[in-house]
């Protein structure tokens, strides 16, 4: 489930000043020590020190490979490739230095099968959220429409109410 807050623009001058949106909540931060043991628990013949050093190897050739001017895609995750931060433009070619006109290389990802948005479209459940005390909770429903999921939910029939009577619609339409 995908919890989220509602945060209003409060910057003046800004054309949607005043004017409210979703953020998504991020609960926590799952390394590469923490992703290796989840991922030891499903299913797999192989403990969470052999997937660790896998991965681990794997960013390594990742790195090297795009420092070689490769993309490198991962089916279902990303195509990774590198930017570049330009600082300002030259006015001519023969102006044109890296120290003056580059600020340095930055990683791109662009999200491939699984992880495309219309696929997380269809599977992600959203619910507002909120803080109480500093602690995160999720509001009852008031079958006001506030809360969506997408056609991938839980719900047999792609609609209805479940999970404490939250109203849900597919994302984006």
């Amino acid at each position: 489930m995908v919890r989220y807050i509602l945060k209003q623009i409060k910057i003046t001058g800004n054309k949607c000043f005043g004017k409210w949106f979703a953020k998504n909540v991020v609960e926590e931060t799952i390394d590469l020590d923490a992703l290796a043991e989840h991922m030891s628990h499903h299913h797999s013949p192989y403990s969470k020190g052999v997937i660790k050093g896998l991965l681990t190897d794997m960013i390594g050739c990742i790195k090297e490979l795009l420092l070689e001017g490769k993309n490198v895609k991962i089916d279902d995750l990303a195509i990774f490739s590198l930017g570049i931060k330009n600082k300002e433009m030259a006015v001519k070619e023969d102006d044109f230095t890296v120290s003056k006109n580059i600020g340095g290389v930055k990683l791109k990802a662009r999200a491939t099968g699984d992880l495309m948005s219309k696929s997380l479209n269809l599977e992600a459940t959203l619910k507002k959220a909120t803080f109480v005390n500093g602690k995160l909770t999720t509001e009852p429903s008031n079958g006001g429409g506030g809360n969506t999921s997408g056609g991938g939910s839980d719900t047999p029939s792609g609609g209805g109410n479940t999970g404490g009577g939250g109203n849900h619609e597919p994302i984006g339409d």
